[in-house]
C-alpha cells in the first residue's frame, strides 16, 4: 500500500472552450499518444451537440457528465473471512472519471457512424437520461440498494 497520497496535477484547459472538463475527456480518448485526432473528435462531437441541441455544447456536456455520475457504488470490504459488498457514496472527482468512462465505453461500443458522431449521440443520449451509460448508472445504484443491509461496515 502506498504511503503518501500522489498530488494532484494541475490539468491546463483546452483551447477551444477553456474547460478542463473538456481537456480531460480528451486525454481519456486519445490512444497512443494522438492527442490531435482525439481533440478533432471531441470537438466534432460538441459540435456536433451544438448543432442538434442549439445549446453550447460544453453545457450538454457538462449536463451529461452530471446526468451519468453514480452517487452511490458499492465497495468490497473484507470482514472476518467473509467479503461484502459495502454501498459509499462516490467522491466528486470519481463520479466524474465514472461518467466520461461509462461515456466513452458505450461510444466506443456503438456501431456503424464514426466515432466523434456515435460521441455526439451518446453525448446526447446521456443529456436525455436515455442510452448505455445511463444503463449502467443505474446498475450501479440497484447494487447499492440491494446492499444496503451492510452499509453499516462502512470505513
Amino acid at each position: 500500500m502506498r504511503r503518501t497520497k500522489p498530488e494532484k496535477r494541475d490539468i491546463i484547459p483546452d483551447v477551444r472552450y477553456n474547460s478542463a472538463v473538456v481537456t480531460n475527456l480528451i486525454n481519456r480518448i486519445m490512444r497512443n499518444g494522438k492527442r490531435s485526432t482525439a481533440t478533432r473528435m471531441v470537438y466534432e462531437a460538441l459540435g456536433n451537440l451544438s448543432q442538434k441541441t442549439g445549446k453550447d455544447g460544453l453545457e450538454v456536456l457538462e449536463t451529461a457528465l452530471r446526468n451519468v455520475g453514480p452517487v452511490m457504488e458499492v465497495r468490497p470490504r473484507r470482514v472476518g473471512g467473509a467479503t461484502y459488498q459495502v454501498p459509499m457514496e462516490v467522491p466528486v472527482n470519481r463520479r466524474q472519471t465514472l461518467a466520461m468512462r461509462w461515456i466513452i465505453d458505450a461510444s466506443r461500443s456503438r456501431t456503424g457512424k464514426s466515432f466523434s458522431e456515435c460521441l455526439a449521440g451518446e453525448l446526447m443520449d446521456a443529456f436525455n437520461n436515455t442510452g448505455s451509460a445511463i444503463r449502467k448508472r443505474e446498475e450501479t445504484h440497484k447494487m447499492a440498494e440491494a446492499n444496503r443491509a451492510f452499509s453499516h461496515y462502512r470505513v
